[in-house]
C-alpha cells in the first residue's frame, strides 16, 4: 500500500488505490517517499521544512527535462557541495519578467545584463557586465558606447590589468609587469592632427596658483599641495572636469521600507530628491606638457643669458 494524488472526480492512481478511496487531495505515502505536512511537501523526508523539501542520504538531485530536445537542468546537493547545471554544451539562463538577465554559458563565462557580449578588448557597444572563465571582466554601457575591460595578467612580461574603450577604440589602459604599474592614455601620433609647438608656456604657468590646503572630509588638518580646480580651468581647461559651483539632483530615502517577519515589503520606501554639490575634478597629468614647455623656455632664456654673460666677461 502506498498513496494517491487527486480527488474523487479525478484521481491519479498510486500503487493500487481506487477512485472510491480518493476522499482527500493527497494521502501520504506509507513508504515515506512523499509526505505532506501542512503546506510543505517532502520527498525523501517525513518532516519537510520547506514548501518543497527534497532529501536523500548521499547525493540528491532535482531534474527537469525536455525529452523532445534532450535538454535537462539539474540541481544537485552532496557532501562535496552543490550546483545547478544544464546538459553539456548548453547555458544556464536566469530570467525576470520573461527577459533574460544573466547567463552562464557552456564555457563557464558569466554574463550579467547582457547575454552576447564579447569578452575581450576588441570593442563592443553592448550593455552589461561579463565575467569570463579566462579571467576577463568586461563592463560596458550603451549610449556613449564606453566600456572597461579588466583582464587577467600573465605571470611574466607586461600585460593589461585594465583596458578602457570608447566604442570600438582603445583610449587608455593600466598595464603591469613584475615590478611596476603604468597608467596610460592614448597618445599615438596617428590619432592626432594640427600639431604645433606649445608657445607662451611661461606666461600661462605664472597664471597658475599652487596652494596648500587640507580636505574637509579627512577630518584632519593635514596640509597637501595642489590646485583649486576652477582656477586651473582658466589656464588648462582640459585638465578640469565639471563646472564651478555646479549642483545635481540626488535621490534619497525619506523613510525606509517596512518588512514583515518573512522579509517581504509591506510598505514601500518613500523616496525624495535633494540638490547636492556636483564637485569638480582635476587630472594633474594634463599640466605636464605646459610645465615642460615652460621649463624649456626658461632653459632657453638661461642659456641665452649665460652666453651674454660669457661675452661680457671675455
Amino acid at each position: 500500500m502506498a498513496g494517491y494524488i487527486g480527488s474523487k472526480s479525478s484521481v491519479t492512481l498510486v500503487d493500487g488505490y481506487t477512485e472510491a478511496e480518493a476522499d482527500a487531495e493527497f494521502v501520504n505515502d506509507p513508504n515515506g517517499a512523499i509526505t505532506v505536512d501542512g503546506s510543505n511537501v517532502g520527498i525523501g523526508t517525513s518532516s519537510p521544512t520547506r514548501q518543497l523539501d527534497v532529501s536523500k542520504a548521499g547525493t540528491a538531485y532535482i531534474r527537469a527535462s525536455d525529452t523532445s530536445s534532450s535538454v535537462n537542468m539539474e540541481m544537485l546537493a552532496s557532501s562535496s557541495g552543490g550546483w545547478i547545471g544544464t546538459q553539456t554544451n548548453h547555458s544556464l539562463n536566469f530570467q525576470t519578467n520573461n527577459s533574460e538577465r544573466m547567463r552562464i554559458d557552456s564555457s563557464g563565462n558569466v554574463r550579467l545584463a547582457n547575454t552576447s557580449m564579447n569578452i575581450d578588448n576588441s570593442g563592443n557597444t553592448a550593455t552589461g557586465l561579463s565575467v569570463a572563465s579566462t579571467g576577463v571582466t568586461h563592463i560596458a554601457t550603451s549610449g556613449n558606447n564606453t566600456s572597461l575591460v579588466i583582464q587577467r595578467v600573465s605571470d611574466t612580461g607586461t600585460d593589461y590589468a585594465v583596458f578602457f574603450m570608447y566604442g570600438s577604440a582603445g583610449v587608455g589602459s593600466i598595464t603591469v609587469n613584475g615590478s611596476s604599474t603604468a597608467y596610460n592614455t592614448s597618445s599615438d601620433y596617428r590619432l592626432k592632427e594640427n600639431v604645433v609647438d606649445l608657445t607662451g608656456a611661461s606666461a600661462r604657468v605664472n597664471q597658475l596658483n599652487p596652494s596648500r590646503f587640507n580636505f574637509i572630509a579627512d577630518g584632519t588638518d593635514t596640509a597637501v599641495d595642489g590646485f583649486l580646480a576652477h582656477e586651473v580651468a582658466t589656464v588648462v581647461p582640459e585638465a578640469i572636469t565639471g563646472t564651478k559651483d555646479a549642483m545635481k539632483d540626488e535621490e534619497y530615502e525619506v523613510t525606509p521600507a517596512v518588512l514583515d517577519d518573512d522579509g517581504n515589503v509591506t510598505t514601500e520606501a518613500v523616496m525624495g530628491t535633494r540638490s547636492v554639490p556636483d564637485y569638480q575634478g582635476i587630472d594633474q597629468s594634463k599640466l605636464v606638457p605646459l610645465l615642460t614647455a615652460a621649463l624649456q623656455e626658461a632653459l632657453t632664456e638661461i642659456a641665452s643669458l649665460k652666453t651674454r654673460v660669457e661675452a661680457l666677461e671675455a
